[in-house]
């Protein structure tokens, strides 16, 4: 048999989960993890179940949330402190199977396929279906109680999981029933559990995609699965490809190895600051240590160069901009921050008042790219090799060891080591092509 057992973990409102479990005091009660408000980063991180009944949603503004639960108690993240319960998951999950892989520091996929572990004895493991023999939801809900079980136990957090023949639905499954749940979706229910469900519920299917989507009268999965290919590819080209295939169940995409490189769509950090930016030389500034975080993080996940440079901004009204421009091959923070820094004043004039900044990377060529003449006969070469070195001495020495010239009038930025200290996925840019 073929079919395929996977499973999405999904830990509960993980940071908030963690803080109740340290603080016993604040179990049964309204609790939110929220970023510093004097620094202008005070919104929801995470919450609990509690303040999620009052409506309190991540990325609420701290006094927003206080608004609609006037009893919920502020808590400052801890973000060493996940990253170690997160590792602690992970090691339970790694007595299962060593096919796990990472979606962020409270989920991930698993692949019990061809795992080793001798499960409990269970009865009915298999169904037989026109001639083909596929598990039953019984038993892949017996499975995903298992890792959910003893993650509890042994943790003290709850998950969800979600159990299907694909990746895809697996992390559709998790969000079904929540919290300290098992869904099941597979080859015998998939369609009556899918097709009814919202569209956005699709793994990638933005807000953009959504609306497109929705113009279209394809607003529920099975909607989109039984819609016409070319209308879905003449308008979203090969994403829609890959729209159709996630629709109707055919995702293939392996679980890959905690020790497996990953491959990246784009690496970005931003940053949002105690006071309003309103000259063109803070902003330089401010885009050349976004760049500094970029650019070392890229060198770090070995993914080769990127071509294109993505630049958000977020104005103190709270509106949001973003674009994109296509580059030379590079990993270099001189040039990333020249580019951000060029599409900022090619787009935005005074007077303006930023709030929030944001650089992302993408289009990664994975070392493959050929180094032209004028990289070659240039300083490129030795500059990445400066790079790497400061790279490492940081590491070793502390971020605040090694600063660039044109940060000499930002003291406080100078120790800004965004790149070790922002650890929350970053959302997705809706960019705009320059």
């Amino acid at each position: 048999m073929k079919e395929r057992i996977i499973i999405h973990s999904d830990l509960n409102n993980f940071y908030a989960s963690v803080e109740k479990k340290l603080n016993p005091e604040l179990e049964g009660k309204p609790v939110a993890v929220c970023g510093n408000k004097e620094e202008r980063k005070g919104i929801v991180l995470a919450k609990s179940e509690e303040a999620k009944k009052f409506g309190v949603k991540t990325g609420d503004p701290v006094w927003q949330a206080q608004r609609k639960c006037p009893d919920l108690i502020v808590v400052p993240p801890n973000f060493g402190l996940y990253m170690d319960y997160s590792r602690r998951v992970k090691q339970i999950y790694a007595r299962y199977t060593d096919l796990i892989e990472s979606y962020g520091i409270d989920e991930c996929w698993l692949d019990l396929t061809r795992s080793t572990l001798v499960f409990p004895p269970f009865e009915n493991k298999f169904a037989e279906v026109g001639g083909e023999k596929y598990y039953t939801d019984e038993y892949l809900c017996f499975l995903g109680d298992i890792i959910r079980n003893t993650v509890k136990k042994e943790i003290g957090v709850t998950v969800s999981c979600g159990v299907s023949f694909n990746k895809v639905f697996a992390k559709l499954g998790s969000d079904l029933k929540k919290p300290d749940g098992t869904s099941v979706i597979s080859r015998l229910n998939y369609k009556s559990v899918v097709n009814g469900l919202p569209v956005e519920d699709l793994l990638f299917v933005g807000k953009a995609t959504k609306l497109k989507l929705g113009a279209m009268g394809l607003n529920t999965i099975g909607k989109l699965a039984a819609a016409d290919d070319k209308k879905i590819t003449d308008t979203f080209g090969k994403v829609g490809e890959t729209l159709l295939r996630f629709a109707r169940g055919q995702d293939e995409d392996e679980v890959k190895r905690l020790d497996e490189k990953r491959e990246y769509k784009s690496i970005g950090n931003s940053c949002t600051y105690a006071e309003d930016i309103t000259d063109y030389e803070r902003i330089e500034r401010l885009l050349y240590v976004l760049s500094e975080s970029v650019a070392a993080r890229l060198r770090e996940a070995d993914q080769g160069t990127a071509d294109t440079v993505h630049l958000w901004v977020r104005y103190a009204d709270l509106s949001d901009f973003a674009v994109q421009k296509k580059v030379r091959h590079t990993v270099l923070c001189s040039e990333i921050a020249k580019h951000a820094f060029s599409l900022f004043k090619s787009n935005i004039k005074p007077p303006f008042a930023v709030r929030s900044l944001g650089v992302t990377v993408s289009g990664f060529d994975n070392g493959l790219s050929q180094i032209t003449l004028d990289e070659s006969s240039g300083n490129y070469n030795k500059l990445e090799a400066v790079e790497r070195c400061v790279d490492k001495i940081r590491k070793k020495y502390g971020y605040e060891k090694v600063q660039r010239g044109i940060m000499a009038e930002e003291p406080v930025q100078m120790k800004n080591d965004i790149k070790n200290s922002h650890l929350i996925k970053p959302a997705n840019f809706e960019d705009k092509k320059e």
